[in-house]
């Protein structure tokens, strides 16, 4: 499991990415060797920082200035929602016609299109500037390698399941914060007893409740030791006993009331809104909905939230100080680029992901996997409180980066099935199959 930074590498890394920031020269501009104008090329670029959380606008403001310091670079950029862009990059994949340079994610996403020949490893560029290379926190890199290449960095720390909630709405109905899951359970009881709805919850993006409430269940129950041999269909199944009583746990908020009716209707930033607008007690995200919260939520709702992981399920398995997640999202650079045009890209990969790129990240209250000290003074409070959280908090898998395209597909249609009353052994089944067609 990836351990989060620690804030004794302060001083350390901030040596470190003064060094990398003067390493990187000037712009790209400067690759030309031949001392004339430098070659026009266009490059396209596929992201999902199409929100306005801070976030997405630090990112967008990187591409900017990128454009306007390489005037020679024409960069046509297409945003898309996290879920159509997952869908869009896995279509064209299919036909071989990646866009140049697109956000990707690690783990199974890279290991297909590594399996396919769609990307190409950035080793050489990554280690002709080791103070970069060197700075990312243990093991960062190694959900981007395979096979000895590495063929991304990544630009953030993604876990993915945290408990968003109202201090005032708990006081006011006098509930403790559970740590236990029995807890959990009174807590709901108490906020539908008094009209409140306990966890506001958008599922219209299917991926959602896998990957911020499931996995971290799961993890609760079965453990990770468990869930890796599943996946590699070694000495353990989707249909153990141990993964029906996770189905069965997720079930069992929906059945108690934890969430509003039709939460599959709606998407994430609604069902942030609902929180904003006072109509639930909770929901539960990952560390990304921090740059939403701190910059859109009103000030009383902001002074109010604080924040917390998923209690741990009794008899579980599973680690119960840890969330389920990733280290972060990373640029993959296709495979046909050369020349000019890969020389291009992998300074806009630099501009994006290197010091500089993970500064503007961590300043945009999102959390990084590479060693920058914050700084508490100019942080948003919640953002301090997350960040200080994750100081003793373990990220174990997150099952869409584990599993096969196929069996991801069958169990994120699954969760909504089982939530809207399905049988939880015929959906473990279906997502047996599909892991084992995948292995075999």
């Amino acid at each position: 499991m990836l351990r989060y930074w620690s804030k004794a590498a302060g001083v350390a890394a901030i040596s470190t990415a003064m060094v990398a920031l003067s390493a990187c020269g000037g712009n790209a501009a400067d690759t030309n060797s031949n001392g004339g104008s430098p070659e026009k090329v266009t490059l396209t670029v596929w992201h999902n920082w199409t929100g306005q959380d801070a976030k997405a606008v630090a990112m967008r403001e990187i591409l900017d200035n990128f454009q306007a310091e390489n005037p020679h670079i024409k960069l046509e950029t297409e945003g898309l929602p996290t879920d159509g862009l997952k869908t869009r990059l896995r279509t064209v994949a299919a036909a071989n016609e990646m866009p140049d340079l697109f956000v990707m994610w690690p783990d199974a996403m890279t290991k297909e299109f590594v399996g396919g020949n769609l990307l190409q490893p950035i080793n050489e560029f990554l280690d002709s500037k080791p103070e970069w290379r060197d700075n990312f926190i243990e093991n960062a890199l190694d959900s981007f390698t395979v096979d000895g290449n590495i063929y991304s960095v990544p630009m953030n720390l993604a876990p993915t399941s945290f408990i968003y909630y109202n201090e005032s709405i708990f006081e006011e109905y006098g509930v403790k914060v559970p740590e236990t899951w029995d807890e959990l359970m009174t807590a709901i009881d108490t906020f539908n007893d008094n009209g409140m709805t306990p966890i506001a919850l958008g599922n219209k993006a299917n991926w959602f409740v896998q990957s911020a409430i499931f996995s971290a269940i799961a993890d609760r129950v079965t453990g990770t030791e468990w869930f890796l041999k599943a996946v590699e269909q070694d000495g353990a199944s989707f249909t153990d006993p141990e993964f029906i009583r996770a189905l069965e746990t997720l079930q069992e908020l929906g059945e108690r009331g934890a969430f509003q009716s039709g939460f599959n209707s709606i998407d994430e930033n609604q069902m942030v809104q609902m929180y904003f607008q006072g109509q639930a007690a909770m929901f539960i995200s990952g560390g990304w909905a921090m740059a939403n919260v701190v910059t859109n939520a009103p000030e009383d709702i902001l002074e109010q939230t604080r924040i917390t992981i998923l209690p741990p399920v009794e008899g579980g398995a599973g680690e119960a100080r840890s969330t389920s997640g990733v280290v972060g999202t990373g640029m993959g650079v296709s495979a046909k680029l050369e020349g000019a045009r890969k020389e291009a890209a992998l300074e806009l990969l630099y501009a994006l992901s290197g010091p500089e790129g993970q500064q503007a990240t961590l300043d945009s209250s999102t959390l990084v996997s590479y060693n920058i000290p914050l700084d508490e003074s100019k942080a948003s409070p919640l953002f301090v409180e997350l960040y200080n959280l994750m100081q003793d908090v373990k990220i174990s898998p997150v099952y869409d980066s584990k599993l096969s395209s196929a069996a991801v597909e069958v169990i994120n249609n699954g969760l909504q099935e089982l939530l809207s009353g399905g049988d939880p052994e015929a959906i473990a089944q279906r997502i047996q199959d599909a892991q084992a067609a995948a292995v075999k």
